[in-house]
């Protein structure tokens, strides 16, 4: 148990790091996920794009979604923005340095699974294999308009019996995928240059107010896993309390089946600092909605002097 609790604090404590790990590894479960995924396109007109495109944004918004709930800090910065003023006003720079944050952070498998299907190509032949000009291909010239969307819907499928023996699937599925290959190199290279660009160019800008924004991001996470850990604390001294009540009228009973409560009747006192004077129910869920709408302002100097 000491060894299972001394890796929670750990993750507490580097929530960042733990998160980046997240990322990363959903990085790599959405190249799994699309290697092992069998991929087959429906080769008609009609169902081709809807198919190749689904395939292409669906999981990528699956995954964004993915990103964002296992990502802590996204309920945290959901509640510091809508939570009342109170005695402690809204910073709407660390709003935005979480909100930021959290966004590069799930948007990393997405950008994967996109960049890995434009690497292979199959999407992309497969949504706009009927869109190609059938001019530039010497196998559609006999062909009538209606046939030529047929044969041109079904390049995708290189085992159907109308594709077989057509010269021009290859030079179809070639041209297509070098669009997406192209384009996945694009992509991957804008993304490149935009990391690099935003890494280089931030000492350009206000340091102190990023500095500013980062601390204090980090501490609304902390304070709400302390005062959750308070809380908890808390509850289980409250409801050993409860229960050592509820068995006071048994107190006898329990005695004559040589039950001891003597580690009980040691540690109440201490419990009963603990609980900090809040020893019932009412008390608790004033505490509650205190700490909701006028949660206290960042001073310890208050404290300090009492």
């Amino acid at each position: 148990m000491d060894r299972f609790r001394m890796i929670f604090q750990y993750f507490q404590s580097n929530s960042e790091s733990v998160m980046n790990g997240i990322c990363g590894l959903l990085a790599l479960a959405s190249v799994k996920m699309y290697t092992s995924f069998d991929f087959s396109c429906p080769c008609l007109p009609q169902y081709n794009m809807a198919y190749g495109l689904g395939i292409m944004f669906i999981p990528p918004i699956a995954l964004f979604l993915c990103g964002l709930i296992l990502n802590r800090q996204s309920l945290v910065m959901l509640e510091e923005w809508r939570r009342p003023q109170g005695q402690r006003k809204k910073d709407l720079d660390v709003i935005r340095y979480m909100c930021s944050s959290i966004m590069q952070r799930a948007m990393v498998a997405p950008v994967v699974w996109i960049i890995v299907t434009l690497l292979d190509g199959k999407c992309l032949i497969c949504a706009f294999s009927s869109s190609v000009d059938p001019e530039k291909f010497v196998g559609f010239a006999n062909a009538s308009l209606v046939q030529v969307q047929e044969l041109l819907a079904k390049v995708p499928c290189k085992d159907d019996e109308l594709m077989r023996n057509n010269t021009s699937r290859k030079a179809v599925s070639r041209y297509l995928r070098c669009w997406s290959q192209a384009l996945g190199w694009s992509t991957l290279l804008i993304l490149i240059v935009a990391a690099f660009l935003a890494r280089w160019l931030r000492p350009c800008f206000n340091q102190a107010a990023l500095l500013q924004a980062r601390h204090w991001s980090n501490y609304i996470d902390i304070e709400q896993k302390i005062f959750e850990e308070t809380c908890c604390e808390h509850s289980r001294l409250f409801a050993h309390k409860c229960i050592l009540h509820f068995f006071e009228s048994m107190r006898q009973e329990i005695k004559l089946h040589s039950f001891s409560l003597a580690r009980e009747e040691e540690g109440a006192e201490g419990e009963e600092d603990l609980l900090r004077g809040i020893t019932d129910q009412d008390q608790v869920n004033k505490l509650l909605k205190m700490w909701y709408y006028e949660k206290p302002p960042l001073n310890v100097s208050q404290v300090t002097q009492r």
